[in-house]
């Protein structure tokens, strides 16, 4: 992938595809937490370190739910278990974003001031999210692991879709 490509966008889309993430995903994760929360946080400062939580959190789940299909037999409560967290959390996003969490509460916020100034925007990238998540759940409910699979790349597409117009790279 170009370098350009952010962390988030990398991952939704080896995901989306099936590639082999292993290695870049866990050396992702472990550069995520060179940003503690400070002492007394302010409420929009929380948010940002909270949000930031949640997104790897759904990162996380993401991709072991791509490395569980990616077995022989896969585990159909591991699966149903990954998409509800997923579904849990594609259903909060909305409310991880309160006015003043951006780079001004938490400099490495990857966070684009887009999210506020075109809050149509990226209300109906959540609300895409939500929808490619709430398919990947249903046919995890069925225990149709082929319908998990076919879901899997709409899945990574809505997410790229808000990484592409709504986050900027990490900083370093």
């Amino acid at each position: 992938m170009a370098s350009t490509t952010s962390r988030g966008a990398r991952l939704a889309i080896a995901a989306a595809i099936g590639a082999v993430i292993g290695g870049a995903a866990v050396a992702g994760v472990a550069l995520a937490h060179d940003d503690p929360m400070p002492k007394n946080p302010s409420p929009a400062t929380r948010a940002a370190y909270v949000r930031h939580e949640n997104f790897e959190k759904l990162g996380k789940t993401f991709k072991g739910l791509n490395d569980e299909l990616r077995k022989g037999s896969p585990d159909v409560a591991v699966v149903k278990s990954s998409t509800q967290t997923m579904l849990s959390l594609a259903n909060s996003l909305p409310t991880w974003f309160p006015r003043g969490s951006g780079v001004e509460a938490r400099p490495m916020s990857e966070a684009k001031a887009d999210i506020w100034t075109d809050a149509a925007g990226f209300t109906a990238a959540a609300s895409a999210l939500q929808v490619q998540v709430s398919k990947l759940n249903q046919a995890a409910a069925s225990g149709d692991i082929a319908a998990v699979k076919a879901q899997v790349r709409p899945t990574g597409g809505a997410c790229k879709g808000c990484h592409d117009k709504y986050r900027q790279e990490k900083k370093s």
